[in-house]
């Protein structure tokens, strides 16, 4: 077997190295473009993966690392603490609903949803109850390539199918979404009660599985059968985190408080990898012992790192600063607007906006590498997956670009079908 020379020595996600075509190369990025080595220029029209909120080269958190770097880029979080992540925390914890307050930096988002995992079990065996060990997640779900992770999402979508048998096993169930569903979910938390420690979602969309949007209702009915069942009730706003779907927070557009969030991404900006998994007062309390076993034994090498939390912080400033979730509301008119005509499109199922999140749904998977090429022909750095042609794009982006993104994609899904 031989393996492409294209991507010399690097092993690429998502790609099997035998028969992947060849992978641009960039060169460098600014706002919503990436350059190319070749000389071509792309609009980005998914953010690097739904991070680069402010788009790329923020002068603001540019600075603001450029400045970390002079002082400290680097010290352990392991018995020392430093002002950037100290004043991170504390501006999370304001921002969050309710009394999320308890904040556990980590440096990716699948190691945060480990880490909410272990908080949840942990607590329960902290609080002497050792058989609630299980999660309820839902299909359609993603919330990570780790083992614990890969776990918790739906074992039918495909990507980590292969490992079927050897991961852990716990209730994949469908969405309340309806009576029947939320039924179903009350009775199997009723027959589970023992050993179910949390339920576990994407909020309002289910990114990675689909880009599945819910609405609000199904949230409350969430947080109202954890209530009522006594589990604990964890919401992974990795990808709808920090304006994506329209509110700062998925949750906030429910009107509830998980007790454990888990944000990456955009937390940054996109600029560095960091993480957080964070808690409210009543699942850190259960933390808290003279008996040293009883803490959270967990601690990622690069938690907390300060150049990262320095990025993470001049992005929060620049949601301060400029009003990010207006720019968010006028990208989905913008979206609603140029994305429903492929609605009558052959092969199209379905069009669908939140926020800054727009959808064409097709009727078949199709083969993805040639749609890819023709949208880069385009101009556009846009990733289908699964039957799904998405947009995410950073919330700066100009109007023109957006339509460059939309127009593109109309003209390569009436030329694919």
């Amino acid at each position: 077997m031989t393996v492409s020379p294209a991507a010399g020595r690097l092993w690429l996600p998502y790609a099997q190295m035998q028969t992947a075509p060849a992978p641009l190369v960039a060169r460098w990025t600014d706002g919503a473009r990436i350059g190319l080595e070749d000389g071509r220029v792309l609009i980005d029209g998914i953010a690097s993966w739904w991070t680069a909120c402010h788009g790329y080269n923020h002068p603001h958190i540019r600075a603001a690392v450029s400045a970390q770097l002079e002082r400290m880029p680097h010290v352990m979080l392991g018995g020392l603490v430093h002002e950037p992540a100290l004043r991170l925390a504390e501006r999370l914890s304001a921002l969050l609903p309710g009394d999320l307050g308890r904040v556990f930096f980590a440096e990716s988002g699948s190691v945060s949803v480990e880490v909410a995992i272990k908080m949840a079990v942990q607590y329960w065996l902290n609080r002497g109850q050792r058989g609630r060990t299980k999660l309820i997640a839902f299909r359609g779900g993603y919330h990570g390539d780790t083992l614990a992770t890969m776990a918790v999402c739906d074992p039918e979508e495909g990507m980590h199918s292969l490992f079927s048998g050897v991961l852990p096993q716990h209730h994949i169930v469908d969405l309340p979404c309806d009576p029947a569903s939320e039924a179903a979910l009350d009775a199997l938390l009723a027959e589970r009660r023992g050993e179910v420690a949390a339920i576990l979602a994407e909020p309002l969309v289910q990114g990675a599985g689909g880009m599945v949007f819910h609405d609000e209702a199904v949230l409350r009915s969430l947080r109202r059968l954890a209530d009522r069942h006594g589990v604990l009730l964890i919401l992974d706003e990795i990808f709808t985190g920090f304006g994506r779907t329209g509110t700062m927070f998925a949750c906030e557009a429910a009107g509830i408080v998980p007790d454990i969030v888990t944000l990456s991404k955009a937390l940054t900006g996109g600029t560095m990898a960091l993480s957080a998994a964070v808690a409210r007062e009543a699942v850190f309390e259960a933390f808290l012992s003279d008996d040293p076993m009883r803490a959270l034994m967990h601690g990622p090498t690069f938690m907390g790192n300060p150049l990262a939390c320095a990025a993470a912080n001049a992005s929060l400033d620049l949601f301060e600063l400029e009003d990010r979730l207006a720019q968010v509301a006028a990208i989905g008119d913008q979206l609603r607007a140029e994305l429903e005509p492929c609605r009558a499109l052959p092969g199209v199922r379905d069009v669908r906006v939140r926020g800054a999140i727009g959808v064409v749904q097709l009727d078949r998977f199709p083969a993805l590498t040639p749609l890819k090429q023709a949208l880069a022909a385009e101009g556009v750095w846009v990733r289908p997956f699964r039957d799904v042609v998405y947009l995410t794009p950073c919330f700066t982006i100009g109007e023109s670009e957006v339509s460059v993104l939309t127009g593109a994609i109309r003209r390569v899904l009436r030329s694919a079908f």
